[in-house]
């Protein structure tokens, strides 16, 4: 790139809510095995930033590592607590009365939170972190924001905010219905698990 004298504009800098402990930290139970044999046995959840005309908008998504459907999702041009709580609200939301959940996040403040901590317990969720400033631990939802950026933010153009806004949430129903992936045999994830969920 250097000898061809181009220069890469579309990085983005990555957004970090670390602000130490503010809380619970729990361990990593997960320990990077992001294999699941069936649907809401692992959850995995973080926060991206988009920087567009200006403005600053956060998605908060729940991906569910058995079919790595995006359950529930979020966004706000302030990454509030309220904005991440209404995403697990949406997620919980989506259980049925037996399934208890392992929910894997960074050590996010969000995710530290009282709040946050309480309704996992409520709910019998397990919670589990990756180890601090490894983004490695949390690979999975890391690879959905790398995959979407390049698919969606870096090759379209948008007029303002919220034609970016639009575009992001259709985005997500596409990558959820249509988006076929080879591990869940060449289906997308709602695909996958109607397939599941008939066979069950």
């Amino acid at each position: 790139m250097n000898e061809l004298g181009l220069k890469c504009l579309v990085r983005m800098k990555r957004y970090r809510s670390y602000k130490g402990r503010v809380g619970k930290v729990a361990p990593n139970l997960l320990q990077r095995d992001f294999k699941a044999t069936g649907l809401n046995q692992k959850w995995v959840t973080d926060v991206t930033e988009f920087h567009l005309f200006g403005e600053k908008l956060y998605l908060s998504p729940m991906m569910d590592l058995g079919n790595r459907e995006i359950i529930a999702y979020t966004l706000s041009d302030r990454p509030t607590y309220q904005f991440v709580g209404e995403m697990l609200d949406q997620a919980i939301g989506k259980l049925d009365g037996k399934a208890r959940p392992i929910l894997h996040s960074d050590q996010g403040w969000h995710y530290q939170y009282r709040a946050f901590v309480g309704t996992l317990h409520e709910h019998g969720i397990t919670q589990s972190m990756s180890r601090k400033g490894n983004c490695l631990d949390n690979a999975a939802i890391e690879s959905f924001f790398a995959v979407l950026k390049s698919e969606l933010l870096y090759l379209k153009e948008f007029d303002d905010m919220d034609h970016f806004k639009c575009e992001l949430e259709r985005y997500i129903e596409y990558y959820n219905h249509r988006r076929i992936k080879g591990r869940l045999k060449n289906l997308s994830p709602v695909e996958y698990r109607t397939q599941v969920l008939k066979v069950a």
